[in-house]
């Protein structure tokens, strides 16, 4: 699934392109793709319908779209393979278009929601304010993640103490740090030199501060290149791959050399996922005798 950098590679390109335009009317091609908007397809286009987006956000993971003058947003789940296209208005239609906005101007393109798999999608939402931002009220749960201004790393490591799980589940709760999903915690877990089950009760406020420090800059390196693609499922709203699977320091590198040591990595199975790891710069806890 699409994590935090490539969400934001999104969000920027919908920033430029559909940021201020007014729609005009929309298209609901299949209903799985407003399955979380309560009245359907058809109530999803009428409400849309005359309203004006406003500048879009993010939280982690989730991206959404508020309306002007409005306390509601649209809110964005990629899911698996969710695409969100600007497309000119007279290409041709992708074989898993599900929604279609049009607007009601002449800058001839119009937004495009592309799922060949359909667990995304696209629902209305009344937001809250929260902070500094207003968001969606069904993402409200959701704690900032690493490269918010007012993300606090102070309470973070008192979250993590308390947690009593290990790096990688706290890495990935997004109650606790929200944006970084498998691939991103095996390359800040690479760099800091931690194995995935290190218990977070063991970390001291310094090694946390500069594992989080790891996660910041693997995603600002991610979203320097666009992103992670590892097929055509991964896009920006151009419809262009981003290229930071070739800087893949862990994940996907089993068998090879670490780059650090030249010991082969590892991959283990984790929680329906696969870890991967160097078994010399990243050694398990040890267990009590």
């Amino acid at each position: 699934m699409p994590e935090l950098p490539e969400v934001e590679v999104v969000r920027r390109g919908l920033e430029r392109w559909v940021a201020g335009r007014t729609v005009e009317a929309v298209e609901v091609l299949h209903p799985r793709a407003v399955r979380r908007h309560p009245g359907g397809g058809a109530d999803f286009a009428a409400r849309l319908r005359g309203e004006t987006l406003g500048v879009p956000q993010r939280r982690g993971k989730y991206l959404w779209l508020p309306l002007a003058g409005r306390d509601l947003s649209v809110l964005g789940h990629l899911g698996m393979s969710g695409q969100l296209l600007v497309q000119p208005e007279d290409a041709p239609d992708e074989k898993h278009l599900r929604i279609r906005v049009r607007f009601g101007d002449d800058a001839g393109t119009e937004l495009r929601f592309v799922d060949q798999r359909t667990f995304g999608g696209l629902s209305l939402h009344e937001t809250v304010a929260d902070s500094a931002e207003a968001l969606p009220d069904v993402i409200a749960h959701i704690a900032r993640d690493p490269l918010d201004p007012l993300f606090d790393e102070a309470a973070y490591h008192l979250a993590l103490r308390a947690k009593r799980t290990t790096v990688k589940r706290a890495l990935l709760d997004q109650s606790l740090i929200s944006g970084v999903g498998n691939i991103y915690a095996d390359e800040a877990l690479w760099r800091a030199k931690l194995h995935y089950e290190r218990p977070t009760g063991h970390l001291t406020r310094p090694r946390s501060a500069e594992l989080l420090g790891h996660v910041r800059d693997v995603m600002n390196a991610a979203l320097a290149v666009g992103g992670t693609s590892f097929d055509s499922l991964y896009v920006n709203v151009n419809g262009e791959s981003g290229y930071f699977d070739r800087s893949l320091d862990a994940y996907g590198r089993e068998d090879e050399p670490c780059r650090r040591c030249g010991t082969p990595m590892r991959r283990r199975p984790w929680m329906n996922r696969s870890s991967y790891f160097c078994p010399r710069c990243q050694r398990p806890p040890r267990v009590p005798s």
